[in-house]
């Protein structure tokens, strides 16, 4: 008998992190949307999310959950003068979005979310229920455990 361990959390990143892999830099899939960093950090209590937004304006940062899937959004726009030209163009402008599918272990009511020095955290609470507890182990009789 082969027994394994699966995280539905660890999978999401997995998938989500392939996929950004076989796309081109700096675009999401078939979108023309700029890509968010993303790092994720499983911890006893809750799940914390790192995104990259180096100079996004907060006011423009929209972080929702919606039956199960968390999106940030962020808008980054272009500061130019009346004349000044590009001679060199690398840095993506516009609208950001990453969605992230929270599996039914994490609480999206407990959702909350900071942002500084360019980056946004946020915290997604593990449900009591999926926690991990420690069963008590009965002592004495010798008995079958009725099923």
């Amino acid at each position: 008998m082969l027994l394994t361990t699966i995280d539905p959390f660890v999978q999401e990143v997995e998938r989500q992190f392939d996929r950004l892999t076989r796309n081109a830099i700096g675009r999401s899939e078939g979108t023309g949307q700029g890509v968010m960093p993303l790092d994720g950090i499983r911890r006893k209590d809750d799940v914390l999310l790192r995104f990259d937004l180096p100079g996004i304006d907060p006011d423009s940062i929209e972080v929702t959950v919606d039956r199960g899937v968390l999106s940030v959004s962020a808008r980054r726009e272009e500061e130019l003068g009346e004349d000044d030209r590009f001679f060199v163009r690398e840095r993506v402008m516009g609208t950001f979005t990453r969605r992230v599918y929270l599996s039914e272990h994490l609480d999206g009511d407990g959702v909350e979310a900071a942002y500084h020095n360019g980056v946004l955290q946020i915290r997604v609470p593990v449900l009591e229920r999926a926690k991990p507890r420690k069963v008590e182990i009965h002592r004495g009789d010798t008995r079958a455990i009725r099923a």
